[in-house]
């Protein structure tokens, strides 16, 4: 990559690092306190050592030096199998964020202030998405948890995010009984808008089939393997319908190429049919570009 390309690619994962950080402490001292929620994932599980803390110690320990502490191993597994560049730029929004946490100024706290925590959970939920996409837009990620759940979709080709919804259902569990009932539901309503939100946002982590049927067959492997870096088997089929040979090229790409390699591909050849069907599980060579 050029370095002008280069340097314009670092700029943006920093500024979207930066945005994404600001929106999390934003959200977790309006939404997140307002409500008085446990997102799950290391926020909550740092939230409720927090609040286990001043309840029954009566002494309050910084957000971001919980949080550091239980980042250190799973940033530092990260360094080791998913990438340097990834773990280090992961690892700027976690310092950013828990110290905007610790340190967000007043004025930007009291601007929202909700008393429903039905709408705290919601839109809570919302804003949360967005910040941890926008890192992950950036090839990074918002720590915690989500080292996992790309570890997970890296080596096993699955998507993640249910699981890992299904552990923050455990931290809230253990919310509940340590103080009420009524917060750790409207936690999970939190988390499960985040879970929701997150997958229809990001999508790089899902694959997709597509079943292409052209006479230009040549032309259009050539822009799976150009647009996509995947490749592509071809079938000898016959059209019933106007009684000539077709070829069908099956591939699975990552979700987010699917609309650009369709509008590529209806440029090419306007006639050609195209079925795209949700990929569960992919086994065997599937180009994953790199982190680093």
């Amino acid at each position: 990559m050029p370095n002008n390309q280069t340097a314009l690619y670092t700029l943006k994962r920093v500024v979207l690092l930066l945005a994404g950080s600001v929106l999390m402490a934003f959200n977790i001292n309006t939404f997140v306190h307002a409500g008085g929620l446990i997102p799950g994932g290391f926020t909550g599980l740092t939230l409720l050592i927090q609040e286990i803390c001043w309840r029954y110690g009566h002494f309050h320990l910084p957000f971001s030096v919980i949080n550091y502490t239980l980042n250190a191993v799973p940033a530092a597994i990260c360094f080791k199998f998913i990438g340097k560049k990834f773990a280090l730029y992961s690892c700027l929004m976690i310092v950013v964020s828990g110290l905007l946490t610790d340190w967000m100024p007043a004025m930007f706290i009291n601007f929202l202030q909700l008393h429903d925590t039905l709408l705290s959970a919601v839109f809570g939920g919302l804003l949360n998405a967005i910040s941890i996409s926008l890192c992950l837009y950036a090839d990074a990620t918002s720590g915690g948890t989500d080292f996992i759940a790309i570890f997970i979709s890296e080596k096993y080709r699955k998507d993640a995010w249910n699981y890992i919804f299904a552990g923050n259902c455990v931290i809230l569990i253990l919310a509940g009984w340590l103080f009420t009932l009524d917060k750790a539901l409207y936690s999970i309503i939190f988390q499960f808008t985040t879970t929701a939100a997150l997958k229809a946002l990001y999508n790089s982590y899902q694959q997709k089939t597509l079943l292409i049927i052209t006479n230009k067959s040549d032309e259009i492997y050539a822009l799976i393997r150009d647009v996509t870096n995947h490749g592509a088997t071809s079938f000898d089929g016959f059209g019933n319908y106007d009684k000539a040979h077709r070829v069908m090229l099956y591939s699975v790409v990552s979700a987010n190429d699917v609309i650009p390699l369709i509008n590529a591909i209806k440029n090419v050849d306007p006639n050609a049919f195209i079925n795209v069907i949700k990929t569960e599980q992919v086994n065997g060579r599937f180009y994953q570009r790199p982190k680093d």
